[in-house]
């Protein structure tokens, strides 16, 4: 998994241009025991879907080299929650900005009173936008400008807000514009921005409980039947039942991935 640097001990702080030390929100990189355990946790629940639908344990064993694909989906998860989180935080570090400045503080002074801010959201201090912020400072305090530890976060971030900010930013401190209403403007559209996204992820949030259900809702039925009609059921595990039980299984994987990709809705 990637590294992050603790509020407490930024890496950069000896040698601010060490950006290789920092972290690229653009990947996610899992740890070893996080593969290890998604692909014994992928296989041992195909193999148990497997044994639900032939009823035996070696035939069952040809659909556990799937989990092989667990760890990836476990990683684009993971990476999406970070970045929805890093957006979030953005978000409020803006608006913290946008207070300091209001009342007539320093550029840099608004930037550490954005880590006391953000503190309060999270005290354990352990968010992404912390530590960046954390790293901002300490440049600060290297003599490097604000707008380039700006600028380096927002190609690590790989965000368009970021990167639209930073720039700004950048433009701003060169010509002498009037930083607070730019950083106020900026927050503000940002900010409704995040809000239009969570609403239109609520709305999609009940359909796709819906789809999973539907996806889940064969694997009760054939447990349930199996269960309580297994003379009935036993048909299936057998001859050409097989094939049909393959032909089941295939349908609903492919199903199960059409699904994933519709409702992989970018916002």
């Amino acid at each position: 998994m990637n590294s992050r640097p603790l509020p407490g001990s930024v890496a950069p702080k000896g040698n601010p241009g060490a950006a290789a030390q920092l972290p690229d929100y653009t990947v996610y990189v899992l740890a070893s025991w996080h593969k290890i355990t998604a692909m014994l946790v992928g296989g041992t629940l195909l193999w148990a879907i497997g044994y639900l639908f032939y009823h035996n344990g070696l035939l069952s064993l040809l659909l556990a080299p799937g989990g092989a694909y667990a760890p990836r989906i476990l990683r684009d998860y993971l990476h999406r929650r970070r970045r929805a989180a890093l957006n979030l935080q953005f978000k409020q570090m803006l608006f913290s900005l946008s207070s300091s400045l209001s009342a007539g503080r320093s550029v840099e002074n608004a930037f550490r009173e954005a880590v006391q801010d953000l503190l309060m959201l999270d005290p354990e201090g352990d968010s992404d936008m912390i530590s960046e912020l954390n790293i901002i400072c300490a440049r600060m305090e290297y003599g490097q400008p604000v707008e380039e530890a700006l600028n380096d976060f927002s190609k690590r971030a790989g965000m368009e807000d970021v990167e639209r900010f930073a720039d700004v930013f950048s433009v701003c401190k060169r010509t002498g514009g009037d930083l607070v209403e730019i950083v106020r403007r900026t927050s503000t559209i940002i900010g409704e921005k995040l809000d239009m996204q969570q609403e239109i992820a609520v709305s999609i949030a009940q359909k796709k409980f819906e789809a999973k259900a539907l996806l889940v809702s064969p694997l009760i039925m054939v447990t349930f039947m199996s269960l309580t009609a297994g003379d009935y059921m036993q048909p299936m595990y057998t001859g050409a039942g097989i094939a049909i039980s393959t032909l089941a299984l295939g349908l609903l994987f492919l199903c199960c991935l059409w699904t994933s990709k519709i409702m992989n809705i970018p916002l």
